[in-house]
């Protein structure tokens, strides 16, 4: 019976995804040039940095494009970045998603998955808040309304704090 546990757990291990690669609170945040080298990212060093992982078929992810566009027109003057990265299959689906938000943060298309795969997204939208050294300060599993409004206010106005 004991080998069967532990056979059952070593199966459980590999189908599972790893989460050995998911940036956490006071990791670096991976260099997303490098991760989708076709994408028109804005600079980011000595900024703080809002990383959103979002998809066109996520409601949440819907109902936090309008904060994420408040969070850069408030801070984008104080050192603020927000970057959305769509993990969208259909690149006419993240185009017409981005238009019908009218994102004003500048948005990437990871159509190869290998930002979110090196990220290991499983929730969405995911989002990552880094301060001006680039080092993650803060992970948001889902968007939560204005709960998850007043946590970004709270730690984006604390980082750009930081910086003075």
């Amino acid at each position: 019976m004991k080998h069967i546990l532990v056979i059952l757990a070593l199966a459980a291990t590999a189908i599972l995804p790893s989460t050995a690669g998911t940036p956490k609170a006071g990791d670096p945040l991976p260099k997303l040039a490098t991760l989708i080298p076709d994408a028109k990212l804005p600079a980011t060093a000595g900024k703080v940095v809002l990383v959103d992982f979002w998809a066109s078929w996520c409601a949440p992810c819907k109902a936090s494009f309008p904060v994420l566009n408040q969070l850069q027109a408030k801070y984008g003057a104080k050192g603020l970045v927000v970057v959305g990265v769509s993990v969208d299959e259909d690149a006419a689906k993240y185009k017409a998603f981005a238009e019908k938000k009218s994102a004003a943060f500048t948005i990437v298309h990871d159509s190869a998955h290998k930002a979110a795969a090196t990220f290991n997204i499983s929730t969405m939208p995911t989002s990552f808040v880094v301060d001006r050294k680039g080092v993650v300060r803060f992970v948001h599993n889902g968007f939560h309304g204005a709960k998850s409004e007043a946590e970004y206010v709270k730690q984006i106005e604390a980082l750009l704090a930081e910086g003075k």
